[in-house]
């Protein structure tokens, strides 16, 4: 029998698989790869005929600081709602576009970003990562057509409850395509 040589892509095939077997190295590549996969897509507008339209209702929420709040959804505000988690890559990889949107938007339209993990959790992630965004722990059920299992899911919703955006997995937030709708549906 004759042995085969390693090459060097089945050496740098190797070395990759091993470095997404070890837990320090997992995350930062899975990140990596989610962020070059923003890159090539962003976020479209659901066309006309498929937008949903979700009854205007108060999300009641806790802060960070433990205050029980409630957000109006539907109710004459633009809305941008996010699912998501500090333990998860596509999460991690978009954060920085959101924060970017909400830097130009947060004063026009309504940041919510939803997340269950513990306060104290969340608010060192958005410390180390130096990230200023509006972060709550929902305390009810999120109504049926808001209701996904995967994260990050985004939502953009217009004044009046139409959903005109929902995309799950990691999205450019800050891609010129949302911020024409953005633009258009503050205006609007």
């Amino acid at each position: 029998m004759k042995k085969r040589k390693l090459s060097i892509s089945d050496g740098v095939l190797l070395v990759f698989i091993l470095l997404l077997v070890i837990p320090q190295t997992r995350k930062p590549i899975q990140v990596a790869l989610n962020s070059v996969k923003m890159q090539f897509f962003s976020p479209s507008k659901i066309s006309e005929e498929n937008q949903t339209v979700i009854e205007p209702f108060n999300y009641r929420v806790e802060t960070l600081n433990g205050e029980n709040i409630s957000l109006e959804i539907g109710k004459g505000r633009v809305t941008f709602i996010g699912y998501w988690a500090t333990w998860c890559p596509p999460c991690i990889a978009e954060m920085p576009s959101i924060q970017k949107l909400y830097d130009d938007y947060g004063e026009s339209v309504n940041f919510i970003l939803l997340t269950n993990e513990a306060p104290e959790t969340v608010r060192s992630f958005l410390d180390k990562k130096d990230f200023d965004l509006p972060v709550y722990i929902p305390k009810m059920q999120a109504p049926k057509k808001l209701y996904e299992t995967s994260i990050p899911t985004n939502y953009i919703i217009d004044k009046k409850g139409k959903m005109s955006v929902k995309e799950t997995g990691a999205t450019d937030w800050n891609a010129e395509k949302i911020r024409q709708i953005l633009n258009e549906l503050i205006s609007s």
